[in-house]
């Protein structure tokens, strides 16, 4: 007997998810919008999404819709929230699964807006995005914050080798809050999870700035015997 047998009466309903993709560059963080091609709402400002295919996770569909926005797999991407309010959608009565996800800008080299009218954008940029769209970014960041005061998600925003300053400016961008110079390297150095290198940053001096390169095995080690990483 197959599922319509069981449940033939139940009301049908679609499934999507919508991805907020975050990135970091040039020392801003960008979230990845793009222009609705379908109906309604063709042609406005819209995450990037899609339905579920009928043998297809959620999980999966959101990696799905990932790889063929920014053609990258395997990366930080965790689920949100689900949206199901009656009227959010005014196509048809849609539920969806949001996915927020932390991809480093400078790793992939597709050319994003002329494939897929996609922009990355810096939050005081964002526009009026359709349906509940909005919610979901402003519902990400606030979880986006929590995850990273806990955890070390930054480091997937950031390039191998980076900077203090970079680090810094990455916190100072996910907490929209200026953060103490000094404090911050105290603190982010005494969690001693990162590699210092003998290579230096000289784009803005001649001295330069030491790089260094987080330690996902010494993190998990130190996890192992108590670390609490908080910044």
């Amino acid at each position: 007997m197959n599922a319509a047998s069981f449940y033939g009466q139940a009301p049908k309903h679609l499934v999507a998810v919508d991805c907020i993709i975050f990135g970091f560059d040039e020392g801003k963080l960008k979230l990845l919008v793009m222009k609705r091609k379908l109906a309604p709402m063709a042609g406005e400002w819209s995450l990037v999404g899609g339905f579920v295919q009928e043998e297809e996770s959620t999980d999966d569909a959101a990696a799905r819709v990932l790889k063929l926005t920014t053609g990258l797999e395997n990366i930080y991407m965790d689920q949100l929230h689900c949206y199901g309010e009656v009227h959010r959608d005014t196509g048809a009565r849609v539920i969806s699964v949001a996915y927020y996800a932390l991809i480093r800008i400078k790793d992939h080299d597709r050319p994003l807006a002329q494939e897929h009218g996609a922009h990355w954008l810096e939050l005081h940029e964002i526009p009026g995005l359709i349906f509940d769209h909005n919610r979901m970014i402003n519902d990400a960041l606030v979880q986006l914050r929590n995850n990273a005061h806990f955890h070390p998600i930054g480091f997937e925003l950031l390039p191998e080798k980076f900077t203090l300053s970079q680090l810094r400016s990455l916190y100072e961008e996910i907490y929209q809050k200026t953060l103490d110079k000094r404090n911050f390297r105290k603190k982010i150095l005494s969690l001693d999870v990162m590699e210092k290198l003998e290579e230096k940053d000289k784009t803005s001096s001649k001295k330069g700035a030491h790089l260094y390169r987080f330690d996902p095995a010494r993190y998990e080690v130190l996890m192992r015997k108590g670390l609490v990483f908080e910044i």
